[in-house]
C-alpha cells in the first residue's frame, strides 16, 4: 500500500497510489465518517483504520483499472503534497552513514580518509523546509554559492516507543519514504554545525507516498539513486548503511520517546555535488530525480 497526501477541489485527501498511475481518493472513499484526510490521520487510526484503507483500496482497484474517474484520479494530473504533516516535530537525520559518503566527505574537508563516526551522527531539519513531489526547490542564492542534494531513506513512525530495542524496531515503523536531504553546504560550515545549512525553506523534498511496512521486504536491502536532469550522481544500496533501520531507531529513541508520524532520515551514499571535483551542486532550472526501490520516485526543480 502507498498512501499520500494531495490537494483535490480545494481540500487536502488522503491517497492510495494504484497501479502507480492513478490516485484513489480514499477520503471521499472511506466507508465511515469521519474519514481521514491525511497520513497521519490514518496512522493515528491505527490497525482498523489500516484495515479500512485495505478495503477501500480493493474495492476500488477494478474500478481504476477500468479507467474511473468516480473512483481513481490521473496522478499527473493532481498537486502532490508531503507525505506527512508540516505541523509535526522536526525531521530527525541521521549523518554520515555510508562508508563511500564519509570517505568522500572527508577528503573533500581535509580530514582523513577513515575519520568514520564512533556513534550515529543525529540532527533535524524543521517541517517548514517540506515539499511534496513536483514541487520547488528555491535556489537561495543570496544565501549560499553550495546548495547540496542527498538521496535518501526516510522511516514514518508509526507506534510510539522510548528504548526500543532493536530487535523490537521495525514494530514501531508505519512505513517508508524518499527524502532528499537539501543542503546549503557553506552555511553549514559557517555556523560551525548541520542545522541552519539543512534548514532553509524547501531543503525537504519527502515523498511522493509512503509505503506501508508490509510492502518492504528488507529496508537494509533497497536500491536508491538520485540523478540530475538525467545525469545520475548517486547510486547505492541501503545494505551499505553503517548503521540499519533498527540500530537507528533503538539508538535515537535510548531515553527518547518516538511519536507516530515522526520521519527518521536515514543517511546518504556517496556522490553528492560538493565533494566532487570541481564541486558540482545545484543550479537554477535543474531537476532532481530521488529515486528508491519498492517506493518510487520524488521529482523537484531548482527555481531562483
Amino acid at each position: 500500500m502507498k498512501f499520500l497526501n494531495f490537494l483535490h477541489a480545494g481540500s487536502e485527501r488522503l491517497g492510495a497510489l494504484v497501479a502507480d498511475q492513478h490516485v484513489l481518493d480514499l477520503t471521499a472513499a472511506w466507508p465511515s465518517q469521519p474519514a481521514p484526510s491525511s497520513v497521519d490521520e490514518l496512522i493515528a487510526g491505527g490497525a482498523h483504520a489500516l484495515e479500512l484503507a485495505q478495503q477501500a483500496i480493493e474495492q476500488a482497484q477494478l474500478a481504476c483499472d477500468k479507467g474511473s474517474t468516480t473512483a481513481c484520479l490521473a496522478y499527473d494530473s493532481i498537486t502532490v503534497l508531503p507525505p506527512v504533516s508540516m505541523a509535526g516535530r522536526n525531521i530527525f537525520n541521521v549523518g554520515r552513514n555510508y562508508r563511500d559518503h564519509i570517505i568522500e566527505g572527508n577528503l573533500a574537508n581535509g580530514r582523513p580518509a577513515d575519520a568514520f563516526p564512533k556513534a550515529i551522527e543525529f540532527f533535524t531539519k524543521p517541517r517548514t523546509s517540506l515539499v511534496g513531489h513536483r514541487g520547488e526547490i528555491p535556489r537561495h542564492g543570496l544565501l549560499t554559492n553550495s546548495l547540496d542534494y542527498e538521496v535518501e531513506l526516510a522511516i514514518v513512525i508509526g507506534k510510539a516507543g522510548r528504548d526500543i530495542a532493536p530487535e523490537h524496531a521495525h514494530e514501531h515503523v508505519f512505513g517508508y519514504t524518499i527524502l532528499n536531504d537539501i543542503t546549503a553546504r557553506d552555511l553549514q560550515r559557517l555556523h560551525g554545525q548541520w542545522f541552519k545549512g539543512k534548514s532553509l525553506d524547501g531543503s525537504c523534498p519527502l515523498g511522493p507516498v509512503v509505503v506501508h511496512a508490509s510492502a518492504i521486504d528488507n529496508p537494509d536491502n533497497l536500491q536508491l539513486s538520485l540523478e540530475i536532469d538525467g545525469e545520475e550522481r548517486q547510486s547505492d544500496n541501503t545494505s551499505s548503511m553503517i548503521f540499519n533501520v533498527a540500530a537507528i531507531i533503538a539508538q535515537l529513541s535510548a531515553g527518547m520517546t518516538l511519536l507516530p508520524g515522526d520521519v527518521i532520515a536515514t543517511g546518504t551514499p556517496k556522490g553528492v555535488g560538493f565533494a566532487q571535483q570541481p564541486p558540482r551542486c545545484l543550479e537554477i532550472g535543474q531537476t532532481v530525480r530521488a529515486r528508491i526501490e519498492g517506493i518510487g520516485e520524488l521529482s523537484n526543480t531548482v527555481v531562483a
